[in-house]
């Protein structure tokens, strides 16, 4: 099998697989707005979705079907998966067959023999496969290690994390019905991310152990849960604990974090999902610039200071990869590094 090469000079001919809230808000705009992607196709099969993807995206090919894609994949390089996790590892496996590199939403896979196995097959087919992490982008997310890189904490002896949201209707999607066993619920969903954030701070994971709750109506019946909790502590002994809620009347903290020189907190979740959502683009002045009224706090009770937020970065993602698909640099996001994620989910789940 021949491997489509990628031109420096030429633009990443790219296909979006779905344009649900992942293709729409997040993949077709950021590679719409990065001069080395082109966006030549789109697949969904809905109607609706499909008028909105021709109306916002008039040069890309909007398809039903990914049987008519593939029948074209000599047309293009790169393909993205924004489709549901029970999905990716079929789609992915029949992409890298066809010498395509492939990007797949988090979550990754199901389990994490699926996604040791697509890492197999992608090196032994010379296509590159990431993972779209995001997260690792947010704004606060990135104050957090530029706070850390200073030392203006000290040695960090615990963090917490949460995402949480008032939802009582549930998200409406795969989150609320699918099966854990093929990707659903929120523990995969935003375990997915809040997991590997702590990871990228504080290193391996040592020890790990955690809670889920369904809470028994009708978004449980597939077996997914809607409350989660995720204890982990680090070999490099700081310990992490996550929440992740979709019901959660009142928010906690996004970050709370303490150290032996002083603490820092911060309230709200990043802004770069609904400005997107919004029509914001990427290549706008303002995106990515958190509020003054969502900043930080540093300091110890009696004695903190706001601290301003570095700049949210999602195209960071697409801006690296364009780098790594000829060969220059690393993949924005290391499979593997999606894989310790999904173990320590899995370990969770078994014990719930």
């Amino acid at each position: 099998m021949t491997v489509p090469s990628v031109k420096n000079s030429d633009p990443v001919r790219t296909a979006v697989v779905g344009f649900g809230i992942s293709g729409r808000v997040f993949h077709a705009p950021l590679i719409a707005s990065d001069p080395r992607y082109s966006l030549d196709f789109i697949v969904t099969a809905d109607p609706e979705r499909s008028r909105q993807a021709k109306s916002s995206y008039p040069a890309a090919d909007v398809v039903p079907t990914v049987e008519e894609l593939f029948d074209r994949a000599a047309e293009m390089d790169l393909i993205v998966l924004a489709t549901p996790p029970v999905t990716h590892f079929g789609l992915a496996v029949e992409a890298i067959h066809r010498g395509l590199d492939v990007v797949v939403d988090k979550p990754f896979v199901p389990t994490s023999a699926q996604g040791e196995e697509l890492i197999s097959r992608a090196a032994e087919a010379g296509v590159r496969l990431t993972v779209f992490q995001n997260r690792r982008w947010d704004a606060d997310f990135l104050t957090v290690r530029k706070l850390l890189k200073e030392g203006s904490l000290g040695h960090v002896r615990t963090f917490e994390s949460r995402f949480e949201w008032w939802r009582p209707e549930g998200f409406g999607n795969w989150r609320d019905t699918t099966p854990v066993s093929d990707g659903g619920g929120i523990l995969h969903d935003l375990g997915a991310h809040l997991i590997d954030q702590a990871i990228q701070l504080f290193g391996p994971v040592e020890e790990s152990y955690g809670e889920t709750s369904a809470h028994g109506d009708s978004r449980g019946k597939g077996g997914a849960d809607q409350e989660a909790f995720v204890s982990l502590l680090h070999t490099s002994g700081v310990r992490s604990r996550l929440w992740m809620n979709g019901a959660a009347a009142q928010a906690g903290a996004r970050f709370h974090i303490l150290g032996t020189k002083s603490g820092y907190t911060k309230w709200g979740l990043d802004g770069q999902e609904p400005a997107l959502d919004a029509g914001v683009r990427p290549s706008d002045p303002h995106y990515g610039v958190e509020p003054e009224s969502t900043w930080g706090r540093l300091g110890i009770d009696g004695s903190e200071e706001q601290v301003r937020p570095e700049r949210g970065a999602y195209p960071e993602f697409y801006r690296t990869l364009a780098d790594a698909l000829p060969g220059r640099g690393p993949l924005p996001v290391d499979p593997a590094e999606s894989v310790q994620a999904l173990r320590i989910i899995e370990k969770i789940h078994s014990q719930s």
